[in-house]
């Protein structure tokens, strides 16, 4: 008995310092950030953006690659990064109410449970956005097409059941117009489409249409105050629409990190919220940063998730 008893300790010892020296190497290999949308849309921007400040803070030489993997309206990505080996070299993007919504409006190969919750760093407002030309230059005009002629408006957005498809329901319910939706695979080809007048109007954030503004008429923003972004760009509320609605945007990991990995990654991400350089990069792409880590980060992803549910019950989505 005794030897047994030795022998389980001195594993046990070994296991505890082998664990130790795994975090304490961390990151040994390149990082996998894996976004679930095309390349140049709002949270592949934000991944790109916030990579190199999070290898500064992890340091050892860290190297985070973003991975696209469009899809099934983030879902592919997002599960992908979810089922993935809780070692800490596989993260992934992480979208609200978005990615709880793929939860509940088909199956789905996670839950609230699969994560370890990072970071969530943007908190993104809606706008809507019409083409050039089109005649459709305000939101009291676009209303009133759609009203006269139920469906004929077609409207470009990154998903089904993210923060643009929830303010479009807000949007209908609001005004008892009627659009036609066309979904994409992420927001750049949504934007893209618009541009290209195969679309009339879209639903997207406001750091992906930043750059865009002398080429689409951006009719209002989705907040109760007006964005630092465009704060010549009025909000709904101002122009007689209760529409606040938008996209909270961050980072996960797979269930089950190791402590101390998952430590090292949380305290990386925390500098985010007061790294001047990080903030400064993040405002020249238009992205309003909200960092909210941990605990904090996860009881958030809780609450939207039964606010899409909400949302779903009383919805006829088919």
């Amino acid at each position: 008995m005794l030897n047994l008893i030795k022998t389980t300790t001195a594993a046990s010892v070994m296991a505890l310092a082998a664990g130790a020296a795994f975090a304490q190497d961390y990151p040994s290999k390149p990082i996998e950030v894996i976004v679930g949308y095309s390349a140049g849309g709002g949270t592949d921007v934000m991944a790109r953006t916030a990579a190199p400040f999070i290898e500064k803070y992890l340091g050892d030489g860290a190297s985070l690659v973003v991975k696209n993997m469009p899809g099934a309206s983030g879902q592919i990505g997002v599960t992908e990064a979810a089922t993935a080996d809780p070692d800490g070299y596989t993260l992934g993007t992480f979208n609200l109410p978005g990615m709880m919504a793929r939860t509940i409006d088909r199956e789905a190969d996670y839950d609230r449970d699969s994560f370890t919750y990072l970071a969530n760093v943007v908190n993104d407002p809606n706008v809507i956005v019409t083409t050039k030309g089109g005649g459709l230059d305000t939101i009291d005009k676009l209303v009133e097409e759609a009203k006269a002629n139920p469906g004929a408006v077609t409207v470009g957005m990154s998903s089904l059941g993210g923060d643009d498809h929830f303010m479009l329901i807000k949007l209908q319910e609001l005004t008892g117009a009627e659009f036609t939706i066309v979904p994409f695979k992420g927001s750049a080809p949504a934007r893209t489409a618009l541009m290209g007048g195969h679309v009339a109007m879209g639903i997207l954030n406001i750091s992906e249409v930043a750059e865009f503004q002398e080429e689409l008429n951006v009719l209002g923003v989705a907040t109760e105050e007006r964005s630092d972004f465009a704060p010549d760009l009025p909000t709904f509320e101002e122009q007689g629409y209760d529409l606040i609605n938008g996209s909270m945007r961050g980072f996960i990991a797979p269930a089950g990190l190791p402590e101390d990995v998952e430590a090292k990654l949380l305290d990386a991400f925390a500098q985010l919220e007061t790294d001047e350089e990080f903030l400064e990069a993040m405002k020249a792409t238009a992205n309003p940063v909200e960092v909210v880590t941990g605990e904090e980060f996860k009881e958030l992803t809780s609450d939207l998730y039964d606010l899409a549910k909400g949302v779903w019950e009383e919805t006829p989505w088919n």
